[in-house]
């Protein structure tokens, strides 16, 4: 390691000193973990490497249902599930439509070691989305599970599918496994079925469709692992750690923070399928012992108010990403159970993680700093501020479009655009502001639906809230707030949003009461808000 030199400001006490120094400390050994020479294989050599490195015998992935396995099964799992997608598919991308368990993750990378993409489905989209992933991704065959079909209740999704592409249950490629086909996979468990480059396409993960069409994002081996080491050098696993993934597998923070970081790094991981379930995922925390929970704000929430207050006892790090953390769901984590939330960002197009608050470096209200290796630059938006664009070896191979299916369209240059707007302090933290498509252009000024919302979770905690710009006749664009709380009135809002110093034109022209539509990330469905809106089909208009 090269010598670094503490910059140590000579005008500060001794307290702050030693602060100082044992931050500076903390990043030098950081950038450390980053540059230890590691994860250079595809996903598949790499999981190999980490079963020879930490033992097969380690019990390493665990569900609900089939309870704990090892590497050992974990290896020869994808290597038979490999063997028999490598004879039976001609095509090189395959849905994959499964919940959190040992079996997704088994398929995924049995996928992969056939040499085929994992098309991640997102079985919550509805079947007009998931019809658009699969022409944009050229898919013609979805796997899923007969079990997790009858469980979910998504029969009549099924029957809407088979419409246009043909749905393969896992439960017959299994009885298709003869005892010879499970020795030859023990023998070859270290083994891909067909070896694969590092640059290779790996994955695709679809854009939420919270703000239009669904985008596929294709992922390199490159990308998804030079993100592991990102985040590794952030979040400091420990021999005793254990990750509870609630995240689907088809979130970008799901399947790549949530599943391949901790099976890649030794940390046994908990894969919980349901994350609307408040009551069970605690209990289910509680009895696992595990230490790292991975959640968004919407998730967080319910989680705590059905918690007992020892069941998050073993929890060490909570991390939130996907939407603002809010104060509300702070207090109630520190007052409840003495456990801070630490809140990050991710965008599915970087594999995902940008940016993490940690420990040691933690400002509340940001994302946290850059993870190293990851770049940035920024643009001026008029009367917004400034737009950010990252790059880095994490930052996809590109988009596949539904307007120009199965050519990806890499970024400019390497250079991904967010669409978020953010300020950095001086330290390097950075505060997301808004989304660029989340301001409203009234009367040709620029007002930020996210700020609206915001003051009106302050007005009315405990109640999901949301501010959206719709097309206006007289001012070009209005405000409508969609609101839970039934005894919302503007004679309430207005002189609160006087006292909190927003404008004139920020005060909604509209509130309606009704039940907001979420997706499974937790984060508010703005296309379905909007079209509802314009249908009029929501409830009260005040």
């Amino acid at each position: 390691m090269v010598p670094v030199k503490l910059a140590i400001p000579e005008d500060i006490d001794d307290r702050k000193r030693r602060l100082h120094g044992g931050a500076g400390l903390h990043a030098a050994m950081r950038e450390l973990v980053l540059d230890t020479p590691g994860k250079a294989g595809t996903i598949i050599q790499e999981m190999i490497n980490s079963a020879r490195e930490f033992g097969e015998d380690k019990l390493i992935i665990e569900d609900p249902i089939d309870g704990a396995i090892s590497y050992r099964k974990l290896l020869i799992g994808m290597r038979v599930l490999g063997a028999k997608f490598s004879a039976r598919f001609a095509d090189d991308h395959i849905g994959v439509m499964l919940p959190n368990s040992n079996g997704a993750a088994i398929a995924t990378l049995g996928l992969m070691s056939a040499g085929k993409i994992p098309s991640m489905i997102n079985f919550t989209a509805g079947v007009a989305n998931i019809k658009i992933a699969c022409e944009v991704a050229g898919l013609r065959t979805v796997l899923t599970s007969k079990q997790f079909i009858k469980r979910a209740k998504l029969d009549d999704l099924i029957v809407d599918m088979s419409k246009f592409v043909e749905v393969l249950y896992l439960e017959g490629v299994r009885g298709e496994i003869s005892r010879f086909d499970k020795i030859k996979g023990f023998l070859l468990r270290r083994r891909p079925v067909r070896p694969a480059k590092v640059g290779d396409h790996a994955i695709i993960l679809y854009t939420s469709g919270s703000e239009g069409v669904p985008k596929g994002v294709i992922l390199t081996h490159h990308n998804i692992l030079a993100n592991a080491t990102q985040s590794a050098s952030r979040i400091e696993f420990n021999k005793s750690d254990k990750v509870f993934n609630v995240l689907p597998v088809f979130h970008a923070f799901g399947l790549t923070a949530g599943t391949l970081l901790p099976l890649l790094y030794g940390v046994p991981v908990f894969m919980f399928p349901k994350a609307t379930d408040f009551r069970k995922v605690p209990e289910a925390i509680h009895s696992s012992n595990a230490t790292i929970l991975f959640g968004t704000d919407a998730f967080l929430n319910g989680y705590a108010r059905a918690a007992d207050t020892d069941e998050f006892q073993s929890i060490r790090y909570i991390f939130a990403g996907a939407a603002k953390v809010e104060e509300g769901t702070r207090a109630l984590y520190m007052d409840k159970f003495g456990k801070h939330i630490l809140e990050g960002y991710g965008v599915t197009e970087g594999a995902p993680v940008i940016a993490l608050n940690t420990p040691m470096a933690n400002k509340v209200g940001s994302v946290g700093r850059l993870l190293p290796g990851i770049e940035a630059r920024f643009e001026d938006e008029p009367g917004m501020g400034d737009r950010l664009f990252v790059r880095g070896a994490n930052v996809m191979a590109g988009y596949l479009s539904l307007e120009n299916p199965g050519v990806v369209e890499p970024p400019v240059d390497g250079w991904h655009d967010t669409g978020d707007i953010v300020k950095v302090d001086k330290d390097g933290f950075i505060t997301i502001i808004d989304r660029a498509k989340s301001f409203a252009k009234i009367g040709g000024e620029m007002v930020s639906t996210t700020a609206v919302t915001n003051v009106v979770t302050k007005l009315w905690p405990g109640y999901v809230s949301a501010a959206v710009n719709v097309p206006s006749a007289r001012k070009g664009e209005k405000i409508v707030l969609v609101t839970e709380n039934e005894k919302a009135t503007k004679s309430e809002l207005i002189p609160f949003f006087k006292e909190h110093g927003m404008s004139e034109l920020s005060i909604p022209s509209e509130i309606v009461v009704a039940k907001i539509p979420v997706l499974a990330s937790g984060k508010v469905d703005i296309v379905a808000l909007k079209k509802s809106i314009r249908e009029g089909s929501l409830n009260e208009v005040r």
